[in-house]
C-alpha cells in the first residue's frame, strides 16, 4: 500500500499498516518499554486461549497476528511513530464478534476500530485526526464499505486507562456519525456505535 502522506505546514504525516517490518514502531507507541504484562492490544481482540495458541508471550502473539495481516495502522510525524489505530474487519476480531454488549446493528461487513493510542509526549498535537484519516484511507483501499468505532461521549476529561476507546468528538471530526448505542461501558459511560461510510 502507498503510505497516506500529508504535508501540514512543516510537518510530514504518514500512516502505514503494521506489517512485521513495522512491528517495533507499533510497540514504540503502545509499549515502549516492552513490558510483557503491559498492553499489546490483544485483550479486546482475542480470547485467552487464542493468545496462548499464537505465542508464548503476548508480544509473540501480536507478532503472529501481524504476520497473518495488518492489525491496524501506525501514524508517523516526521518519521517518528506517534499513533496506533487498531482497525480491521469486525469479522476477524473474535472478542468483538462474540460480544453480547457490542452487537452488530445490521449485516454490513464493517471494519471496526477497537483502540486508538497516541504516544506519550505527543498528545494534544493533532495526531488523532491524522491517524484516523490515515486509518480510513487504508480501510477504503482494502475495500471496506464502512468503518465503525465504539467510543464514549464524556462531559469532561475521562480516565486515561479507558481512553483507548476514543470519544464521540474525535470521531465526529473525521466524519463519523452516531448510528446506535451498545450495552458496553467505559469509565462508567455508555459506548456508542459510530459509523463512517466509505
Amino acid at each position: 500500500m502507498e503510505p497516506d502522506t500529508v504535508q501540514s505546514d512543516t510537518v510530514q504525516w504518514e500512516t502505514h499498516p503494521v506489517t512485521p517490518e513495522r512491528f517495533d514502531d507499533f510497540a514504540d507507541v503502545i509499549n515502549p518499554n516492552r513490558r510483557e504484562n503491559h498492553c499489546w492490544c490483544l485483550s479486546h481482540r482475542c480470547t485467552a486461549g487464542e493468545i496462548s495458541e499464537l505465542g508464548q508471550t503476548r508480544a509473540e502473539a501480536m507478532q503472529a497476528l501481524t504476520r497473518r495481516e495488518p492489525q491496524g495502522v501506525v501514524t508517523y510525524r516526521d518519521g517518528v511513530p506517534v499513533g496506533w489505530c487498531s482497525i480491521g474487519p469486525r469479522s476477524h476480531n473474535t472478542r468483538l464478534t462474540r460480544s453480547k454488549l457490542i452487537r452488530p446493528i445490521d449485516d454490513l461487513d464493517v471494519w471496526s476500530i477497537i483502540c486508538v493510542v497516541v504516544r506519550a509526549g505527543h498528545r494534544r498535537q493533532g495526531v488523532t485526526a491524522q491517524m484516523l484519516t490515515g486509518a480510513l484511507a487504508y480501510a477504503a483501499q482494502q475495500g471496506a464499505p464502512a468503518v465503525e468505532a465504539y467510543p464514549v461521549d464524556p462531559q469532561g476529561r475521562m480516565d486515561l486507562t479507558m481512553a483507548f476507546v476514543g470519544t464521540r468528538t474525535m470521531f465526529e471530526r473525521v466524519g463519523f456519525e452516531v448510528v446506535g448505542t451498545t450495552e458496553a461501558v467505559a469509565s462508567k459511560m455508555p459506548r456508542l456505535v459510530m459509523r463512517r461510510m466509505l
